[in-house]
């Protein structure tokens, strides 16, 4: 990536600051500038040198991080990741974060077993490289990142396989998004009918704060939106997002489709995965699905996409001029399993032409 991301971490916990450098430190193209102990610090530090991107804690003594957050924002933007916990009120504040100008939201990294550590690096050092390309005005794809672990591919969860005869001819709609993405979804389904064809969304987002995200959406939108749960059926007027942390996959039984919802590895280095989604859509669902790849660093559901295409689904790749990150519908685009290329705000018109509703 050339010239190193610098980081300056800010939380009151020196145990956690001392873990968040160790991890962005592990990473060759990201370096810890500074740490701070709390906003009145980071400014401090900020006024020495500007970093490339910040990571930041809400519940902080001084000045709480929305604040600090809002004052960037307006003062001298900044690209910022969201280090927050896991708890419910965690998750409000976070996605409060997000509308203030956060670029994405992390789970703070615990003490734990080598594989939680391992994927916390994963997920850390992904989300700054993400938040550092945001700075870019044209974006480009950074090389790939050095790896904790092996990059597992949708085999880990579910194996390729033939697609099942159908009997249906009910339209579901697929839909992949990372960074960049909760706002995408927004616009998505906030332009959703109330009798829309089903839909299933894999944001890539930790654990708790998806229900926060879901509970948001559903607030502001015509259709149904809610965290997804195990055998939840796929429902005209509703959307199913993915749990943090969990896969989710569309199975059908009969003429009925419902989710599936499991463990499992990272795939393409997320939980959920798009490309998990995305293939058990291609198995299950085949060319009764209408599937989009929304803004988003890496390749996550580019290979489940290509699937999907190759048996007969329809496809959509968000254009490069409205995405935050051209990551994912790149990767999508150049594997040639996209139909068409579309600005955000007519992807859910044309998945809604495409359905027949």
């Amino acid at each position: 990536m050339g010239k190193k991301i610098r980081v300056l971490v800010v939380d009151d916990s020196a145990v956690v600051r001392q873990t968040l450098t160790d991890i962005l430190n592990s990473d060759p193209n990201i370096e810890v500038m500074a740490s701070a102990v709390d906003p009145f610090v980071a400014a401090e530090k900020i006024k020495q040198e500007v970093p490339d991107v910040i990571t930041l804690d809400i519940e902080m003594p001084r000045m709480d991080g929305l604040t600090f957050l809002k004052k960037i924002m307006s003062q001298h933007p900044i690209p910022v990741v969201i280090c927050s916990s896991m708890a419910q009120k965690g998750g409000e504040n976070a996605l409060k974060a997000l509308e203030y100008g956060a670029v994405e939201i992390i789970t703070k990294p615990k003490v734990g077993t080598k594989k939680f550590l391992e994927e916390s690096k994963i997920r850390l050092c992904d989300a700054v490289k993400a938040a550092a390309m945001t700075r870019a005005k044209k974006i480009k794809v950074p090389a790939k990142p050095v790896q904790a672990q092996p990059k597992l591919d949708a085999d880990a969860v579910i194996p390729m396989g033939r697609p099942q005869a159908l009997t249906t001819t009910e339209k579901i709609m697929l839909v992949g998004a990372s960074t960049g993405g909760t706002e995408a979804l927004r616009v998505f389904l906030e332009q959703l009918p109330v009798n829309s064809p089903p839909v299933a969304i894999v944001q890539h987002m930790p654990e708790h704060f998806t229900a926060a995200f879901a509970n948001r959406l559903n607030g502001i939108c015509q259709v149904t939106v809610k965290e997804a749960q195990d055998g939840d059926a796929m429902l005209r007027g509703q959307a199913l997002i993915a749990p943090g942390n969990k896969h989710m996959l569309l199975k059908r039984s009969g003429a009925k489709y419902y989710v599936e919802v499991k463990d499992g590895p990272l795939v393409s280095r997320h939980r959920p995965s798009v490309d998990v989604l995305f293939r058990s859509g291609a198995r299950f669902g085949g060319r009764n699905v209408v599937a989009g790849i929304m803004t988003g660093m890496g390749d996550d559901g580019a290979k489940g996409m290509r699937e999907l295409h190759d048996v007969g689904a329809y496809c959509i790749a968000q254009d490069e001029a409205s995405c935050v990150v051209f990551g994912m519908p790149q990767e999508a685009i150049k594997m040639g399993g996209v139909d068409k290329i579309l600005a955000l705000e007519r992807i859910a018109p044309e998945m809604i032409r495409v359905c027949g509703t």
